[in-house]
Parts: C-alpha cells; structure tokens; sequence
C-alpha cells in the first residue's frame, strides 16, 4: 500500500465533494469509511446537492453536511461565488473530489482549499495538487472499487468495504408505523437518470400481485416526483394491497421505507442502491445500463437481465424498441424472487 501522500495527522478539517446521482452516492460510502478510518479525528464536511445531502444526515463518516444548490440558491455566477465563500469560511486542509467534474475542482481551488484530491478526469489536473490519473481499468471497475482505488491510490486504505447508510430510531417507526407490517415487499418502478432504464409497469403489478398473494405480503412503491404516473399506473393495474409512497416521501422516508422491507424489486436506481446498504435482498432489473459497475453492492442479490445486441447502451432514453427490457418476462422476475424469499 502506497504511504499516505495527505498525512495522517495534519488534517483537521476535510471537504467531500459527493456524487450528484442517489446510486452513485451511497457506491462512495465504502471509500467515506475508509477515509473515516484513517482521519478518525477530523471533522468529515459533505459537500453535495439537496439531495444527495439528505442521504448523509446521520451518516457515522460525516461530520457534517453543507448543502450545493444549483438549482437554487447557488444558481449561476453569483451563486458559484456564494458557495465559493462558504466554503472558504470553513478553511478546510484538503478536499476529496469524488464527484469527476472539472466544476468540482475550481470550487476546491477557488475556496483555496490547499489539498486537492481527485481523479484527473475532465480536464482538471492542473487544478489538483494530489492527482489520481485515471486508467481504462478504473473506467470498467464496478463504482464501489472506483471510489476506493482513488483513495488508496493515495495511501488511504482500511474501512470495511461495506455500503452504508444511517435511519435514525423516529425514521424507524415512522416507516413501520406506516407500513404495519414485518412482511414488505418493495417495489421501485422508476429510474431517475431516464426511462431507458425502466421496465414494464404492468410487468411491475404483475410481479407484485403474485408475491403478495404467495408471501402474505404487503406491498409499498417507491420512487421519485417524476415518478408519480408509473406509481398510479402500477396500483391501478394491482389487486392486492398496495401503499402508494412514490414522489410522496423524503429521500430520508424512502430509506426508511426499504429498511423496513425484506425484498425490494427494482430497476438499476437509486434506491436499489439504498437497499442494498441496508442489506435487504435486491431482485434488480438491467437492460441499458451496466450490471458489471453498478449492480447492487451486496449479498443476496438477483440480476435478471436478456442479452441482447445493443445492450448496455447507457443511454437516457432507448432510440429503438426497449427490447432489452421487453425481452424481460414477469416470470423471470418472479423465479429470481422466488429464489430469495424461499
């Protein structure tokens, strides 16, 4: 293991620039825990959007959490300069840059912050002091080890690997308040980053109508605001007992939510990742994105997925006839189901 370049006992104060998408967010925080592990007496700053930030409230790597609104209050030139001097007032010691952005390197840089740490993508290691120059291996790594390797590239090793995320108790029995029952199971329909990503909804109520009547089962829906059609759609097309949750919690209640479930179904998304930190069993649905970097990073997990000629196409929306996802059969999700409740 390399030494590390940073210095163990020199950094009082470290800045986090997080990720922008849910998924990709909970993937750092193996890469959170080691870098808690080796600064186990510095206060850990989360820099990250309204969202993501909610992930980190509560979070036993982070200190501390400062909110970046670019949609808001931090929108355009004079928001940038707004943020530039927030962070400037905390004089952090150095910044880890995990999002890959060039924009996340001049925020370090102009806030003076004097150790920048980040992978040399985009066209910004000139504005990094502690530069981690990026391979076609790293590329192809799964977004778990993406994280870390940039940490122990710089001597900052140890952590356990795991996922993890924090419910507090009052989260907790909010969630079982409202789901008032031990035997859940959770499916989420939608996909944020685009509908490529999604499968069927009526393959969706499908699935969840035969596990309810097979398992006893109480079903709840997750998913975002721009969800809320795919929810309405899915518990139209149900017959079983179904609570409707999607675009209508916190990202903290939809944590909560899947805490509290003992199997979740979903596409390649956010809470399929959030799931996955709190180790509930994952049934999870590729077509267009990637299996190999950003399957569910832990055990008891299923991959249903149909190779197909195009597929994984990354794309945000399928130019053609989505069939990597219309080659998907409800009964290969329900054998994938099965196989992990019984």
């Amino acid at each position: 293991m390399a030494a590390n370049q940073l210095g163990h006992h020199s950094l009082k104060k470290i800045l986090v620039r997080g990720t922008n998408w849910i998924g990709d967010a909970v993937m750092t925080t193996p890469a959170l825990n080691a870098l808690r592990a080796n600064y186990p007496e510095a206060e850990i700053v989360m820099l990250a959007n309204p969202l993501v930030a909610e992930l980190f409230q509560f979070h036993p790597s982070i200190d501390r959490v400062v909110i970046y609104d670019r949609k808001g209050f931090h929108r355009g030139a004079a928001g940038f300069i707004r943020i530039i001097k927030e962070i400037r007032s905390h004089h952090f010691d150095a910044a880890f840059l995990l999002q890959n952005a060039i924009e996340a390197a001049l925020l370090a840089a102009f806030a003076g912050i004097p150790r920048r740490a980040g992978y040399t993508t985009d066209g910004r290691r000139l504005l990094l002091n502690y530069p981690v120059t990026i391979t076609k291996q790293d590329r192809l790594r799964h977004h778990t080890d993406y994280y870390c390797q940039l940490l122990a590239r710089l001597g900052i090793a140890d952590g356990d690997g795991q996922l993890c995320l924090a419910c507090t108790d009052e989260e907790q029995q909010w969630a079982a308040a409202l789901l008032d029952s031990d035997n859940v199971i959770a499916v989420n329909p939608g996909a944020a980053y685009g509908s490529a990503k999604r499968w069927l909804p009526e393959r969706f109520a499908e699935v969840a109508d035969t596990l309810a009547n097979r398992y006893g089962a109480k079903i709840v829906l997750t998913g975002g605001p721009g969800e809320k059609e795919i929810g309405c759609d899915i518990a139209a097309a149900m017959d079983a007992e179904v609570i409707n949750m999607v675009g209508k919690t916190s990202v903290r209640q939809m944590m909560a939510l899947l805490a509290n479930s003992r199997l979740l179904i979903s596409n390649d998304s956010g809470p399929m990742h959030v799931a996955a930190a709190f180790s509930v069993p994952i049934v999870a649905v590729f077509g267009s994105t990637d299996h190999t970097t950003t399957c569910p990073a832990s055990q008891n997990v299923k991959i249903v997925r149909k190779q197909t000629d195009c597929a994984p196409c990354l794309l945000r929306q399928c130019p053609t006839d989505h069939r990597c996802m219309t080659a998907i059969s409800a009964d290969d999700v329900l054998a994938a189901a099965f196989e992990l409740l019984d």
